[in-house]
């Protein structure tokens, strides 16, 4: 990969009114590994992979997130996800980081996001740190030499994690730290953090903003692969509900693990170049995709190693949010150009720990937009205290962090679309069976790799199905490789009466939350819920 020397054209950084800089333009990998260890920066493993320690942030700081509010961002739905910063404070902001980059040596990467050529955005980052420049190296689409001397950005990324703002409160922002989109600016500025999933996560608000509202492209937070017939599946999940482990499958290549774009002629495309997968506890035997693919050219984050340079991956000592970015040719079974056609199946993963939710259910365009907006999953408890009850959780899409509109705004699109491409949408429980956590047993993988295997095969299409009395899902009564008794819930209860008391509750969750989007809800999607109401009364029509 060429450096500097090469291109005298973007020398300077004169019209991003940065001054006197040393820039460093486009290095290689190798070349940014040697600078972040050179500096002190980082530290190589024992097989050569670069790991840095972020710091101070060891993941994103939501509170902290900023959108520049203006003409292009009248549509945002403001509030606690999406928080507002006038243009004036923006500028001022802007022009203090500028001006604190001035005179110091700093990184230029120039990339692209959105594997679809028609939806390419090319995207430059200046980087204060050598490893956030191999972060976005990772983690953006590459370019090959020609593209880089013609090189135009749309978007500009600006990451300066050793600027902190002394008086915050001036500047409309809540303390030192800060990442803001200015939509009419084309800017990323990320200011006071070196977690490097600011910057990915920053271009990724900027896309669900950009697609619905000027491309009609539906951004999904979610994973997707392609089988041998070309038929797409499409994933969503939280966090530890097994998105990425689920659509790493032997028999179809991925197309990405995190980020992607449904477009009006249902091509499903990949944001991204690189996968950022969590770590911790990570093995070849549960993960062999992402273990493999540790090696020179990856990069870790906040990981624990000894002095021989062996990482300890069940070391949580710094972080639970232990991670690593590495390109996606790291993988070996991928979709060659990132994209794919014929979206047939989406998958809503949640992991019930209340043991409530049947292991596999299809879903009424109604439910699937239900539990879409909803994006329901289920988080352990610490047990430290005595404490095993399991606690719901919910994010909007599956990435309300991230959402700059009203999650009813991509709940509709989710379900035009999956109308018009006759898409099966199911929602499968990789959590607990037989009892709720403490009590039941984790559904094993076997079983959901199953289910995964039978829909993408067709199998279900054929069989009998029977309904929640609850949550009104429509169950298989039958699905190879899984043992039949397991595919309604309360047959593996002792306590037929708890279990239904659990499944009220959980209900109740359900309808308690969907209060702040029920207003702009259609009936379908309202109608798609829990069959029972807020006073736990069943509906009438059971």
């Amino acid at each position: 990969m060429s450096t500097s020397l090469d291109y005298p054209r973007t020398q300077d950084l004169l019209k991003y009114g940065i001054k006197d800089n040393k820039v460093l333009w486009n290095l290689s990998g190798e070349e940014l590994q040697k600078l972040t260890v050179e500096k002190g920066m980082g530290r190589e493993s024992s097989n050569g992979t670069l790991a840095v320690n972020t710091g101070k942030f060891t993941g994103r700081s939501p509170q902290d997130r900023f959108l520049v509010q203006d003409d292009y961002t009248k549509n945002v739905w403001w509030g606690k996800i999406n928080k507002p910063i006038s243009p004036e404070n923006f500028d001022k902001l802007y022009d203090r980081v500028t001006n604190y980059l001035s005179g110091k040596e700093v990184y230029v990467h120039d990339g692209y996001v959105c594997a679809y050529p028609e939806y390419r955005m090319n995207v430059r980052t200046i980087t204060e740190y050598p490893w956030s420049n191999f972060f976005v190296k990772n983690m953006f689409l590459r370019l090959n030499e020609e593209e880089l001397e013609n090189f135009e950005e749309e978007w500009l990324v600006l990451c300066v994690p050793g600027y902190v703002e002394e008086d915050p409160t001036s500047y409309g922002i809540r303390q030192g730290n800060f990442s803001i989109l200015n939509f009419t600016r084309k800017i990323a500025l990320i200011g006071g953090s070196a977690y490097t999933g600011e910057m990915k996560k920053g271009i990724f608000s900027a896309l669900n903003l950009i697609f619905p509202q000027d491309k009609n492209v539906l951004p999904m937070h979610c994973s997707a692969n392609v089988g041998k017939e070309d038929d797409t599946a499409i994933f969503f999940g939280l966090s530890g509900t097994g998105k990425t482990t689920l659509s790493a499958d032997p028999e179809r290549r991925l197309i990405g693990d995190d980020e992607h774009g449904w477009t009006p002629d249902n091509v499903i495309f990949n944001f991204e170049g690189g996968c950022y997968a969590k770590v911790i506890g990570l093995t070849e035997e549960k993960e062999p995709d992402i273990f493999r693919a540790i090696k020179p050219g990856a990069l870790l984050e906040n990981v624990v190693f000894d002095k021989d340079g062996e990482i300890d991956f069940l070391d949580s000592s710094i972080t639970q949010n232990t991670r690593v970015s590495y390109p996606i040719e790291h993988i070996e079974n991928i979709q060659e150009n990132s994209y794919g056609e014929n979206p047939s199946n989406i998958f809503f993963l949640t992991c019930d720990a209340f043991g409530v939710l049947p292991p596999v259910s299809k879903l009424t365009p109604g439910q699937a937009a239900y539990h879409f907006i909803s994006g329901y999953t289920a988080k352990v408890a610490g047990t430290e205290a005595g404490i095993t009850e399991p606690v719901p959780s919910f994010s909007a899409c599956f990435g309300e962090p991230f959402m700059p509109l009203h999650p009813t705004v991509y709940a509709e699109m989710l379900s035009k679309k999956m109308q018009e491409a006759n898409v099966n949408v199911w929602l499968i429980n990789t959590g607990w069976s037989g009892g709720p956590y403490g009590v039941g047993s984790r559904i094993k993988l076997k079983y959901t790799r199953s289910m995964i295997t039978e829909i993408l095969n067709g199998n279900l299409e054929s069989v009998d199905y029977e309904m929640h009395p609850i949550f009104g899902l429509n169950m298989p009564k039958y699905c190879a490789g899984v043992p039949s008794e397991m595919l309604n819930p309360i047959n593996t209860w002792l306590q037929k009466g708890v279990y239904i008391q659990k499944s009220i509750q959980l209900a109740h969750s359900f309808h308690l939350n969907f209060e702040k989007f029920a207003q702009k809800a259609s009936q379908e999607i309202l109608e798609g819920g829990p069959l029972i109401d807020e006073h736990h009364h069943i509906s009438s029509d059971l």
